[in-house]
């Protein structure tokens, strides 16, 4: 008896040793691993399909859904990428030349304050035109190396990302051919009832979608609206000011407001108060209606988790794992709820009983 325990536990032990080990080895690439995972939940639906359709044949259903991916998600983002960085290229080339100027801007706004506030700001240095000017230049000229930098590290890292890009593509089409019998297997190896097993696995994949989906559907809408709206009133660089909504539209509540509010407000500070009127309408009741109409219909609909808990595991899981985070965030957030839903009202797991 003694000599059995000792080897479950060694072979614990062993079993732990080499997963992590695993997991270090693909940490390098362990985003093309994670996106290969997401899309694979996301695109299973259609591969089934697709395989009911080419008579059983996997191999021919998962590349047919391969390249449908390709179509209608990668090769989109990668043209709207290359637009908005030619955008940005454009905008950066037009602050060197000063003909974006940040002084100027900032002049109007202050000369358009009441007295009152503008000795409040007076005191914290911040209505000195002088000061603020010393201060953006060596901003611009921050951000002008910062800017540098990136570009020689996009040139070096392209490699990487090629190699990241292919990754994910291979692992992708095994995890749709092969996603029933892996799945089965780490239902297996996991020692809980298989009730349980069923309720984490179907939170996992339902939050993975709803999360998915619903916030890119959220930010396309909000930053297609949003950049609409700045095209109308005539602000430089609407595409990229549209795409900067899109991507804060991200965190729930707070997201696409962060970049139209400043503007309407500047616009009724300078005396253009049709427009700020327009845009703070606009922002409120057309694109904080889809934050606040489709937002919960498509994320937290699915996901049942309170808004308060969507928005603290999104920022949270963005700040550790960057643009991953805004998926990994609420399934962690999700599993979390439900594993403590389980144990709440599960007598056997209190035990260490498995159930079966």
């Amino acid at each position: 008896m003694h000599s059995r325990e000792m080897q479950h536990k060694t072979f614990l032990l062993m079993l732990i040793g080499v997963t992590i080990a695993f997991g270090w080895i693909i940490w390098p690439f362990y985003g093309a691993v994670f996106w290969g995972v997401v899309l694979a939940i996301l695109f299973s639906p259609l591969y089934q399909r697709l395989l009911d359709r080419v008579g059983q044949r996997s191999n021919l259903a998962s590349i047919l859904t391969l390249m449908l991916c390709l179509l209608v998600v990668i090769l989109p983002t990668t043209l709207i990428a290359i637009s908005l960085l030619q955008e940005a290229v454009t905008v950066f080339e037009r602050i060197r030349s000063n003909q974006i100027d940040f002084g100027t801007y900032f002049r109007q706004v202050i000369d358009a304050l009441p007295v009152w506030l503008v000795k409040v700001l007076d005191r914290f240095g911040f209505a000195q035109l002088a000061t603020l000017q010393e201060k953006l230049a060596a901003s611009a000229a921050q951000g002008s190396q910062i800017v540098a930098k990136q570009a020689v590290n996009v040139g070096q890292n392209m490699l990487d990302f090629v190699i990241s890009f292919g990754i994910m593509l291979y692992l992708l089409f095994f995890l749709l051919r092969d996603g029933k019998m892996l799945t089965a297997r780490i239902k297996q190896a996991i020692p809980l009832s298989a009730a349980h097993k069923h309720q984490l696995f179907d939170r996992f994949t339902t939050v993975i979608r709803a999360t998915v989906k619903g916030n890119i559907v959220v930010a396309v809408v909000q930053g297609a609206l949003g950049g609409a709206m700045f095209w109308f009133l005539g602000v430089q660089a609407a595409l990229l000011w549209g795409a900067l909504m899109a991507f804060l539209s991200l965190l729930p509540a707070v997201g696409a407001g962060l970049v139209w509010a400043p503007v309407a407000i500047y616009f009724l500070l300078t005396g253009a108060i049709w427009q700020g009127v327009t845009l703070i309408l606009f922002g409120v009741f057309v694109i904080g209606l889809v934050d606040n109409v489709l937002r919960p219909v498509l994320v937290g609909k699915d996901t049942r988790m309170p808004d308060y808990m969507v928005l603290i595991s999104t920022i949270g899981g963005m700040a550790l794992f960057g643009l991953n985070g805004f998926v990994i965030g609420p399934v962690i957030a999700a599993l979390f709820i439900a594993a403590w839903d389980m144990f709440a009202v599960e007598p056997d797991l209190h035990h260490g009983d498995d159930g079966r």
